[in-house]
């Protein structure tokens, strides 16, 4: 017999606590009962009972397994590569506290609702790297996500192209651990604005692949402005540097790869109708096993224990209640 959990602390201080107010309580019983010249007997049939009782309760709370079975347990699971902005347009203020901010946020749960399948994460502006590779290991993907910053990738404009083909060799390599395309995912998280030429001929490769990108755009139509040191950036002419949300190009990306475009702005929240939507493609058998298990038959004992409890209270002591 296997328990669920071990004995504490606590169940032995209510076991003593039991053994001791119980003791004083028969003490009281036998010498009232002595005192009226009352049988008091059953009160010894009653101790029993109670101990019983107290004793399948505390069993029960044990969880005691037993019943060993065998059975065949699968991992089926997905492989998933995060294409994480990181350009200075994420540090916009159109969202708050600020893009990047908050989608860093909405990404950890998006690793919470994945946990049984592989994450991986690239970084990227005008140049990608890859940031955590595909790992099941959520801590330390929080980790590398809580840590991002603008300052992890060159100053420059934004190129789809770059992180979107290195998700795709690790998704093709063969330390993927998959064969079926289907269950391979690339999520793109950007605010839209790319300045790359060969992400055309990437994105036709993802399509060749039969693998499926999904793009997360984030921002606002109306944009917002960039913070630098105590003031707004601005450009050559001293003008604001404003930076808008550009959907199309990321709707396009994901129409070609039989993907989806979601977003986040100031009204419109999609993380989860994201997580809904790869939740539904089916992961790839990684392996099977048969183990022997075992069932938590609590219920057993807590079944006895009440039936003790109804015969407890059909026996009656005479001259006191108890």
């Amino acid at each position: 017999m296997e328990w669920y959990r071990e004995i504490s602390t606590t169940e032995i201080i209510f076991a003593i606590a039991f053994v001791v107010f119980y003791a004083l309580y028969l003490v009281r019983i036998i010498r009232i009962g002595r005192a009226l010249k009352t049988p008091f007997g059953r009160v010894f049939i009653k101790l029993a009972l109670r101990t019983a009782f107290f004793a399948l309760v505390l069993v029960s709370i044990l969880g005691p397994s037993f019943g060993g079975a065998r059975k065949e347990v699968k991992a089926v699971g997905k492989d998933i590569m995060i294409c994480f902005d990181l350009s200075k347009s994420m540090d916009a203020f159109d969202i708050q506290p600020t893009r990047l901010e908050k989608v860093k946020n909405e990404m950890k749960k998006v690793v919470a609702a994945f946990n049984s399948d592989r994450i991986g994460l690239v970084i990227f502006g005008s140049e990608a790297f890859m940031q955590c590779p595909l790992t099941y290991d959520q801590n330390a993907l929080n980790l590398f996500i809580e840590t991002m910053n603008t300052n992890l990738v060159p100053v420059g404009g934004t190129d789809f192209g770059p992180p979107l083909k290195l998700a795709l060799d690790k998704l093709s390599s063969e330390n993927s651990q998959l064969t079926d395309p289907k269950s391979k995912v690339i999520i793109l998280i950007s605010d839209g604005e790319d300045f790359g030429e060969k992400t055309a001929e990437v994105v036709r490769e993802i399509e060749r692949q039969d693998i499926r990108l999904f793009t997360l755009g984030v921002g606002t139509e109306r944009g917002g402005n960039i913070y630098e040191g105590a003031g707004v950036k601005k450009d050559q002419n001293g003008n604001p540097v404003i930076t808008r949300l550009n959907s199309s190009s990321l709707r396009d990306l994901a129409n070609r790869t039989d993907g989806e475009y979601f977003e986040i702005n100031e009204n419109r929240n999609d993380v989860s109708r994201l997580i809904s939507t790869i939740s539904r493609i089916e992961g790839e058998l990684r392996g099977a096993r048969i183990m022997d298990v075992t069932a938590n038959k609590y219920f057993y004992f807590l079944a006895v224990a009440v039936v003790l409890l109804l015969v407890d209270v059909l026996i009656g002591i005479k001259t006191i209640s108890i």
